[in-house]
């Protein structure tokens, strides 16, 4: 199976709930990050420590951009869509299931051509057991983030398999309350984890042991 991690946005904690899931498909799971732009430690290097899972990095850009403008800003050649989609089947055919985390929100461009994570996930569908999760904030502003990110999918064939909130407040105010129960709802999208704020600054024997409790179904 190769499960795509997504969001509505950059910041809102794919990286983290990237590690969670690892631990939660493992143990034969590698995560896969097809282009990592900026000069901050690696989200797969990220998800290693956390989870300690296998990982792989196809591309490296140093600029903390979009992985098209980054690619554009230093006039270099970035790989395709489909060239990640191979390199993507190499690893599903060596592991049980493989994440592959986006960049920033749903729609960013991972190649100069104008292709996305949706359009990697629909290649990879034509062979392959596919699912998408996105992973949102719970804050206000999120009902219309979340939604235009479900439509975004669904229009590409794509049916979200879950929500994972990506920081929920140990106190939640009153937008955080309501928007537990109202992102699925106006989604039509369950809510299949919900990781606490500062999730990903725990120890990493301590992220293990405590992850688990963050599923609310598999």
């Amino acid at each position: 199976m190769i499960v795509f991690v997504t969001g509505t946005d950059t910041g809102v904690g794919k990286t983290v709930a990237t590690a969670a899931w690892a631990l939660h498909f493992g143990p034969d799971v590698v995560v896969a990050k097809p282009t990592q732009t900026g000069d901050d430690e690696p989200d797969v290097e990220v998800v290693r420590r956390l989870a300690g899972c296998e990982v792989a990095q196809f591309t490296h850009l140093p600029d903390p951009l979009a992985p098209d403008t980054a690619a554009r800003l230093r006039t270099v050649g970035i790989p395709t869509i489909g060239d990640h989609a191979a390199r993507v089947r190499e690893l599903a055919g060596a592991h049980g299931t493989v994440i592959v985390e986006g960049a920033g929100g749903a729609l960013v461009r991972l190649d100069t051509t104008g292709g996305t994570l949706p359009d990697l996930a629909a290649d990879l569908a034509r062979d392959h057991e596919v699912q998408v999760h996105v992973v949102t904030r719970v804050g206000l502003g999120t009902l219309n983030h979340t939604e235009l990110t479900v439509e975004a999918l669904r229009s590409r064939g794509l049916e979200p398999a879950g929500l994972v909130l990506g920081a929920v407040p140990e106190e939640p105010g009153l937008a955080e309350r309501c928007n537990l129960t109202e992102l699925p709802r106006t989604t039509g999208v369950p809510v299949l984890a919900a990781l606490p704020e500062g999730a990903g600054a725990l120890r990493p024997q301590e992220f293990r042991r405590r992850a688990p409790s963050w599923f609310r179904t598999r």
